[in-house]
């Protein structure tokens, strides 16, 4: 946005009045236009050159080009430095244009959206960007909502509509919004265009699940809540239409506020390059020193006694001033130290590094026809570098798809397959499902392989017919018919969808319901059940119960939840049922299911109506309420019989397991960053193997004050260190064993992980605990943080960014994540079911989040090691070439003449040796990708940054300042003492000059040779070809034929053709050659032969290999081996059963009946080892119940067992 539109007024309250535009435009709120590009046409030039010139390389390029514009001091014409350093400048303009272009498209097609908005008494088509705050707007069912707006009316019953959240909090499960009761009835155009009603609420802000406001209207005043509001980036589901008003627009949205500033991201070789190009700067300032302080004193001893021979110039006055000029004559000589082209190699080097990711077949996913794609050609080799991965769950890590995979009943298990000698066979896409042919209400897309279960129910057995009528109707699905038998199911929780479907497959289909009345179809039969009592969910009681009476009179109570706290309900005689069932459960959650416990009771009348009655009366106090209704929900939810459990599969992404498995052995640690519930977090983190049993502790935070928050923290850290280094007044006491914690980070033996919630979050971000919660995340193996905001995952980055010195990765695929993805060094969007905004927002983009294992682990790789090589090879060569000239300054009076002609100096970086070195930095790689994948320990010396450091750039000087010494003295010593075969001596300077740029060129085309690894057929002819091109040139540079069509460019007339073609100089080069690569060789030898690295010793296993060919991967399948059980619906909230007794949200829907027939059933095999008993049950269910509303700091310790394969 430009900086003069902005309103530095800070609005404390928002007025906002239905179709009055110009009371609204008094306040000049935000348009609904949104920007998330960085320029536009105006801004671009200046914003991009000043972000170019942050780089110290360019400015220092800049500073050059002026001086070489002195003729007084420039030695050299300049345009050999104008014309790379506008080459650069472009390039890089260009791409920069070239992305922002595609942001600038994506803004557009989201502002040009269509949206139905109310002007002057009619519904007119507007685009998005065109609605204002106080329009009232149409939706239509499948729509986006455009704005934030107060829901007014819908096409439901009691102004009820039901909205998709996935793109603020990455959950697809329904969500249910009432307008107010007043506002219900406006239907009608006529009726709003009436509304004349006026808004007061709080100003623009971040917060997803808040809003405080109030109507006023008809001289009423109406309050205002979440519940009430549509938020931008919601999903119409389930609704025909529903009228709101628009609240925030545009860019004060609660998702745009939440999304985050678009940052210039450099990457940590070019902060290091910035310092290095000062360090240089610094040296060639001092090299200069030398030089003019030399020239001052020849010239004050030696060169005033040759004035009639050398006079000086016109302006000259002093010997001072002369080394004052040839002062700057020097730095301009000697600036090829850090060549502009290095910046023009390093862009294609990049860009020829995103074009490998792009290409890359392997991870390119061919069911959407998605391939990978680098939004960003800066960042490659930084993801080479990578140590915090920070992870969505929904969508990234899961498909956020339930399946109904396997259930205990009565004590027998179900779910499983097995062969004719009674093995169990594993499924897979050919393993044939069972037959529903006989349901013609089954759903189509159900799939089961167990038979035997089909055969119980048509053989009526009561356990199983009984488990299913539970299913059926213990839930607060709603269901909707749109045409006979066609049934769609609107579940607020997608657990509770997949167990509503699994019921109606099997036979017990639920077809309707009422505020007094559910309506099955059992076995083809239409069977109503009065509906009593629901007793709702919440996140304390951990289950749900229902109380129906059926056709008999019979009155039951149905219960599912956690086994946990339904075990510790049940009836005595249901204890050896338990027994069987909880090993059941065991295997179940060894497989990384999610598991429910399914009970029933039956209830006496009598007792019941004394039960209601209690219940009605407690429903109607105002104090305590919650209290009473608990206690009574407990009281009669005692005494159950156990009928089996259920176990559901949250479909994990393909290979996701394996991937953090073998991204954690590169030491690479991953914090998932989720908007789920703790129970489903911690259900995934146990499926993708995060978590484990076999873990020391887990440890949970969820105090609700920043005491409890502090205390918690401090106590988990004191419990890891096994040290009370923390006092009570908050600082770390400075005691001899205090030690740095980074220490104990790398002594740590034991396994932890730490689990927070977004509300005890928002504590520990303070500025005084920040510190702690990351002391305390890092000493963990796993970081889970649940319930946050897409503002929470943004800090939570921007807090490792700023305490860690480490790269930062953040991946997620849904506009929840969008904040977090533009935080991180390096943002990766998925392709996945929410939309593309995380992909418009990424630097890189694919469709699995398997394929981040070859991004970074191959890609990532790969490109720091060539960018790291590509950076030492390229010192080295330019400190050999240019120093030359410092050595001969001794030697020439310091009168900055250059060593070689113009022209080799022209072409030496541009021609002679970019493209050996763009080769390497191309093509090169130490090992293949197979073995990159199979070993990830390779991965760790990019995290250290061991490859191009401070150090490693010292040594490549040093190499190349020895080089330039060698490369100088050998031959001007050579010829102080040869002569050519006529006896003559080598007496002029441009025949010492080809002798070293000759000997120059072979030397650094050799070491380029030395230090390639893989050899491609361009390696080969990019270094050969090379070498010949420079022969070529020199021959016919310096020919008669061009020095008679230009005379004053190219004096060196017949020099290469008298030079090289004596013996004696040819033996010189030799010498030369030898000396200067021999030493670099043997060091090379030596340390790969006496202290090999790891990737010496996979790269001497690959050479053994070579002959058996290519060998792929073969990754054991990781599967989770844990006794930890799931608790009851995770994605579900508190407060549905209320809603559908009270019957807002009934539809009328007919029943219709099937045929049913039977089978014969088949055993099934039971677990032989005996769990726990009943009191160690309810221990572990009282500590799991109170964990949510505990002040102290909580861990969660799962029982460790041994397992056997």
């Amino acid at each position: 946005m430009a900086f003069w539109r902005r309103n530095t007024y800070i609005e404390e309250e928002r007025h906002v009045k239905a179709n009055a535009q110009d009371y609204n435009d008094k306040f000049s709120y935000a348009d609904n236009h949104i920007k998330t590009s960085k320029y536009n046409i105006f801004t671009f030039l200046p914003i991009n050159l000043f972000e170019q010139f942050q780089r110290v390389a360019n400015a220092y390029f800049l500073v050059l080009l002026i001086l070489q514009l002195i003729p007084a001091i420039s030695s050299l014409s300049w345009f050999t430095t104008i014309v790379p350093l506008v080459l650069v400048l472009v390039i890089t303009a260009v791409k920069d244009a070239t992305d922002d272009y595609f942001r600038h498209k994506s803004d557009q097609q989201v502002n040009n959206r269509q949206s139905q908005v109310l002007i002057k008494g009619s519904l007119q088509n507007e685009k998005w960007m065109n609605v204002r705050v106080g329009d009232i707007i149409k939706l239509e069912n499948n729509q986006f909502v455009a704005a934030d707006i107060l829901l007014l009316s819908s096409s439901e019953p009691y102004g009820l509509c039901y909205i998709e959240t996935a793109e603020l909090d990455g959950e697809t499960n329904l969500k249910v919004r009432q307008a107010l009761t007043v506002t219900s009835d406006l239907g009608d155009i006529t009726k709003l265009t009436d509304f004349d009603g006026e808004v007061i609420c709080e100003p623009p802000n971040n917060k997803l699940d808040k809003f405080t406001g109030t109507l006023y209207w008809r001289d009423n005043k109406f309050p205002l809540d979440n519940d009430k509001m549509l938020l931008r980036g919601c999903v119409l589901r389930n609704t025909e239409w529903c009228f709101g008003m628009v609240v925030f627009a545009g860019l004060q949205t609660k998702l745009m506020q939440n999304c985050g500033r678009t940052t210039f991201k450099r990457t940590s070789i070019d902060k290091l390059m910035n310092t290095l190009v000062l360090w240089i700067f610094a040296f060639l300032i001092c090299m200069g020193v030398v030089l003019a302080i030399g020239n001052v004193i020849w010239e004050s001893w030696i060169g005033r006694n040759f004035q009639v021979y050398l006079p000086w110039d016109e302006f000259l006055s002093s010997a001072v001033f002369s080394g004052f000029l040839t002062f700057w004559s020097y730095i301009i000589i000697l600036n090829t130290v850090v060549p502009i082209s290095l910046y023009v190699s390093v862009e294609v080097l990049r860009l020829g590094h995103s074009y490998f990711i792009n290409w890359d077949r392997k991870m390119y996913f061919s069911q959407k026809d998605t391939p990978a794609e680098a939004r960003t050609t800066t960042l490659n080799e930084e993801l080479g570098q990578v140590e915090f991965i920070f992870s969505d769950k929904t969508g990234t890590l899961t498909q956020n798809i339930m399946v109904f995979n396997k259930c205990s009943i009565n004590g027998k298990t179900y779910g499983d397959v097995y062969d004719e000698f009674d093995q169990k066979v594993e499924i897979t896409e050919r393993t044939a499902c069972v037959d529903f042919s006989f349901n013609p209400l089954c759903d189509r897309r159900f799939k089961f392989y167990d038979g035997s279960l089909v055969e119980a129910i048509k053989l009526e057995d009561p356990s199983v017919q009984e488990f299913f009528r539970l299913l059926a109707l213990c839930h607060t699905v709603m269901p909707e018919e749109k045409s006979e038998g066609d049934l769609v199911y609107q579940a607020q929780s997608p657990d509770e969808g997949a167990l509503v479907t699994a019921a109606r497959n099997f036979g017990f289909v639920f077809r309707a319901r009422t505020p007094e009345t559910i309506t099955l179809c059992e076995m083809g039969q239409a069977v109503t059940y009065q509906l009593l009592a629901i007793l709702d969910f919440n996140n304390v009681r951990k289950r749900m119960s229902v109380i129906v009476r059926n056709p008999q009179g019979q009155i039951k109570l149905y219960s599912k939840g956690a086994d946990t706290i339904i075990f510790d309900r049940l009836d005595p005689s249901s204890e050896d049922l338990m027994y069987t069932t909880s090993e059941h459960l065991n295997e179940f959650a060894g497989e990384g299911l999610r598991t429910l416990a399914l009970a029933y009771k039956d209830l006496d009348a009598d007792y019941f109506d004394v039960w209601m009655k209690k219940l009605l009366f407690a429903s109607t106090v105002i104090e305590n309420r919650e209290d009473q209704l608990a206690a009574l929900y407990e009281e009669i939810e005692q005494g159950l019989t156990l009928l089996g459990a259920t176990a559901i599969e949250d479909k994990l992404q393909e290979g996701v397991p394996e991937t953090i498995a073998c991204l954690s052995l590169a030491d690479i640690k991953i914090w998932v960053l989720t908007g789920d519930k703790l129970e489903t977090a911690m259900n995934i983190g146990y499926s993708c193997n995060m978590l484990r049993d076999d873990m020391n502790e887990v440890f949970v935070i969820s105090g609700q004050t920043l005491l409890e928050v502090q205390q918690q923290l401090r106590s988990a850290k004191e419990q890891i260190l096994g040290l009370s280094r923390v006092s009570s007044a908050g600082d770390v006491e400075k005691t001899d064993m205090s030690a740095d914690d980074s220490v104990f980070e790398e002594t740590i033996i034991a396994e932890y992980a730490l689990i927070i919630n977004g509300h005890s979050l928002a504590h520990a971000l303070e500025p005084q605990l920040e510190r702690v919660l990351l002391d305390l995340a890092c000493l963990c193996k796993t970081v889970i943080c649940c319930r946050v905001t897409p503002l929470q995952k943004a800090q939570v980055v921007e807090l490792v960014k700023r305490h860690k010195r480490a790269v930062t990765l953040a991946i997620g695929d849904g506009a929840n994540d969008v904040s977090m993805i533009k935080s991180a060094h390096i943002g990766v969007g998925i392709s996945g079911q929410e939309g593309m905004q995380a992909v418009l927002a990424s630097d890189y983009s694919f469709a699995q989040f398997r394929y981040l294992q070859r991004l970074l682990l191959v890609h990532g790789r790969w490109s720091y090691f060539r960018m790291c090589n590509f950076l030492c090879y390229f010192f080295y060569k330019n400190f050999a070439f240019t120093l030359v000239h410092f050595w001969f300054g001794f030697f020439c009076g310091f009168s900055a003449q250059t060593v070689y002609d113009q022209w080799f100096i022209t072409l030496f970086n541009i021609v002679y040796t970019s493209l050996p070195v763009l080769a390497m930095g191309l093509f090169d790689q130490d090992v293949n990708d197979q073995n990159s994948l199979r070993y990830p320990s390779l991965y760790k010396p990019g995290q250290q940054n061991l490859l191009f450091n401070k150090r490693q750039f010292f040594l490549c000087a040093l190499q190349g300042m020895g080089t330039s010494f060698l490369l100088f003295f050998i031959p001007y010593g050579a010829f102080s003492l040869i002569v050519k075969e006529d006896g003559s001596h080598f007496s002029d300077q441009q025949a010492f000059a080809v002798t070293v740029a000759t000997s120059l060129v072979i030397v650094v085309s050799l070491q380029i040779g030395l230090d390639t690894h893989y050899w491609t057929a361009v390696n080969h002819f990019f270094i050969w070809g090379s070498l010949a091109m420079y022969f070529t040139i020199l021959f016919a540079m310096q020919s008669d034929g061009i020095f008679g069509i230009f005379p004053s460019n190219f004096p060196f007339i017949g020099t290469a053709r008298n030079c090289l073609t004596e013996k004696s100089v040819w033996l010189v080069i030799l010498l030369t050659t030898v000396v200067c690569v021999m030493p670099g060789l043997a060091v090379c030898f030596l340390r790969a032969d006496l202290f090999p690295t790891l990737t010496d010793k996979v790269r001497h296993l690959q050479q053994d290999r070579k002959r058996q060919g290519p060998q792929e991967q073969n990754l054991r399948r990781v599967r989770r081996t844990s006794s930890r059980r799931s608790a009851y619906a995770f994605s579900h909230q508190q407060g549905y059963g209320e809603l559908i007794t009270s019957g807002k949200n009934m539809r009328i829907t007919t029943v219709s009946s099937a045929p049913s027939s039977g089978r014969v059933p088949h055993s099934s095999t039971w677990i032989d080892n005996m769990l726990k008993r009943k009191s160690e049950v309810a221990c572990i269910s009282n500590q799991s119940t109170g964990a949510a509303e505990s002040s102290s700091s909580r861990t969660i310790q799962t029982p460790k067992k041994k397992h056997t394969d």
